[in-house]
């Protein structure tokens, strides 16, 4: 029977972590303050939103979500994020996505501070992420590997089989395995035998956005998996990239929900304490 990686615990240490850094800065007089942007118009952000209003709430952290009406120009968003990026008491800034056709995610991610950027998605942090140099991770790569070490595995020399090459996660989660020395093979839509390559793989990380991506005779009894996609069935129930049938024949696999998803939350918070770091530094000792 496979071992399922569920994020909980993970999150949970985290967040106490966290919460003992929040007291400890508020005893100092600063206060952490998230600011999250949504444009309405798609549930499930709306939904990820409140989730981390909620969980702000808990830890003590300020948190400001900002929603714009469906039809905001990019100049509106624009000259918030200036204003966000220079205030000082604001600490982290993320975008919710996905945004509406009109709006370049892009134009809007880059006017982010580097500093503020809690979700690592501005060109400094992204080529931090590939460089391993000083800056602000994407959350959900991340997640992907934390979870997998809390469960025991570490990845120096395992032969890796990473499914997807997305610039949210594939990419991004690419480098970040290279730097943990394992063997990584590139799977994606033009793979034409993935049944192979994962057939070679003791650990398998799928991100690509497809339901069933990866089904049972592609998996073996060695096989741990991280599965980090999330998709909405025509039901409206949430499943990843794995079919379930395939994850009973998996060593282990992370379910979702209560996976990569329950874990990226609490490294967005992560991510705003070093933050904080990075904008204070000598200061916060």
């Amino acid at each position: 029977m496979s071992v399922l990686m569920k994020a909980k615990e993970a999150a949970d240490q985290a967040y106490e972590a966290i919460k003992t850094k929040v007291e400890a800065m508020g005893k100092n007089g600063l206060h952490p303050h998230m600011a999250v942007l949504l444009v309405e118009g798609d549930p499930a952000s709306a939904y990820y939103a409140q989730s981390k209003q909620r969980i702000a709430s808990k830890l003590g952290v300020a948190f400001h979500l900002h929603a714009f009406p469906a039809n905001v120009t990019e100049d509106e968003i624009l000259r918030l994020i200036t204003q966000l990026n220079d205030d000082p008491t604001v600490h982290g800034i993320m975008l919710e996505l996905p945004l509406p056709k009109h709006l370049s995610a892009n134009k809007i991610e880059q006017a982010i501070s580097p500093m503020k950027d809690i979700d690592g998605v501005t060109p400094s942090n992204k080529l931090a992420t590939v460089t391993g140099g000083a800056g602000l991770y994407p959350a959900t790569p991340q997640a992907c590997i934390k979870l997998l070490n809390h469960y025991g595995y570490r990845l120096e020399g395992k032969n890796v089989t990473l499914i997807g090459r997305g610039q949210t996660v594939g990419m991004p989660l690419f480098h970040m395995l290279q730097r943990e020395n394992a063997t990584v093979t590139v799977c994606h839509s033009r793979t034409p035998d993935l049944a192979l390559h994962l057939s070679h793989a003791e650990i398998a990380f799928v991100a690509v956005g497809r339901p069933d991506a990866v089904d049972r005779s592609m998996v073996h009894p060695n096989l741990a998996i991280i599965d980090a996609g999330i998709n909405e069935t025509a039901d409206g129930k949430i499943v990843g990239d794995v079919a379930t049938d395939a994850g009973n024949h998996a060593c282990a696999i992370s379910p979702v929900p209560g996976g990569v998803g329950t874990l990226t939350t609490a490294i967005l918070f992560e991510n705003l304490m070093k933050a904080i770091g990075m904008q204070f530094g000598e200061e916060l000792r």
